[in-house]
């Protein structure tokens, strides 16, 4: 399964840019921004790009974890990207440290919570969608005014910018959705959680209990977001290839569970 590793920005093409000077100015090239977005016949005209049109660009580096970058445009609201990348507004605000939701700088950089796919021959985004536990249409939101996507067709070399999972209160960065897992792997992300305390547990795809409920501590409690990181653990072998990694809180008043995350994934 081809995730993409490093960092990948979300660029909106201006009026006079080109491919080669979009190129230059993220440190990338014109056949990866090609590929990447599929500007090619009989998708588009070759190499053509136009005011409005959302490029995705790897950025340099060799960072191992896939992750996405938005560069902020004229008119952009918190409210509006937090609609777009499928994440609530606080949680938004809390992964980029805004202290004042209202005010955002043109061309200011925000990470979001997501990571990249990179398409392949055979794939369609009813599939890609099941893989990872997310929607179409949230798929196809967080995508748009890209030319090469469409809900019919995608080609394969596209990369495809998907959500993470996330509640209003939960997000979980590591494991990547659709991946496999296994005892001593890292289970990160943020939660604003009554004082920083979250759950997790994993079961396989017959429901049987793989790891127990666990709790595991973030570095802040609400109404902080804290970043939490802890290796998980297996109680039992699992019995299927796939499972479900359940992260949430619970209540104070009667312990049911809350602000429920599920990562689709396999042993």
């Amino acid at each position: 399964m081809p995730i993409s590793s490093g960092t990948h920005l979300l660029y909106t093409v201006r009026l006079g840019d080109t491919l080669y000077t979009i190129a230059e100015q993220l440190g990338t090239n014109v056949p990866s921004l090609v590929q990447i977005n599929a500007l090619y016949p009989s998708v588009t005209d070759p190499d053509r790009i136009f005011p409005g049109q959302v490029l995705v660009a790897r950025l340099p580096g060799m960072a191992e974890q896939s992750s996405v970058l938005y560069q902020v445009q004229q008119g952009d609201t918190l409210f509006r990207m937090a609609e777009r990348f499928s994440v609530s507004v606080d949680m938004l605000a809390g992964l980029n440290q805004i202290q004042h939701p209202d005010i955002l700088r043109v061309a200011q950089l925000l990470f979001i919570a997501a990571f990249v796919y990179e398409v392949e021959q055979g794939d369609s985004l009813y599939r890609i969608s099941r893989r990872f536990g997310t929607s179409m249409s949230e798929l196809i939101r967080t995508n748009r005014n890209r030319q090469g996507l469409s809900p019919d067709v995608i080609y394969p070399g596209f990369r495809l910018v998907v959500p993470l999972p996330s509640s209003t209160n939960i997000v979980v960065l590591e494991p990547l959705p659709g991946t496999r897992i296994a005892p001593g792997q890292h289970l990160t992300g943020s939660a604003r959680a009554f004082e920083a305390t979250i759950n997790y547990q994993i079961r396989d795809a017959m429901g049987r209990f793989i790891t127990e409920e666990r709790a595991v501590t973030a570095a802040q409690g609400a109404p902080a977001f804290g970043l939490f990181d802890v290796q998980l653990q297996f109680d039992q072998s699992p019995t299927t290839q796939n499972g479900t990694l359940m992260v949430y809180t619970r209540s104070a008043r009667d312990g049911s569970i809350q602000d429920l995350v599920e990562v689709p994934v396999t042993f």
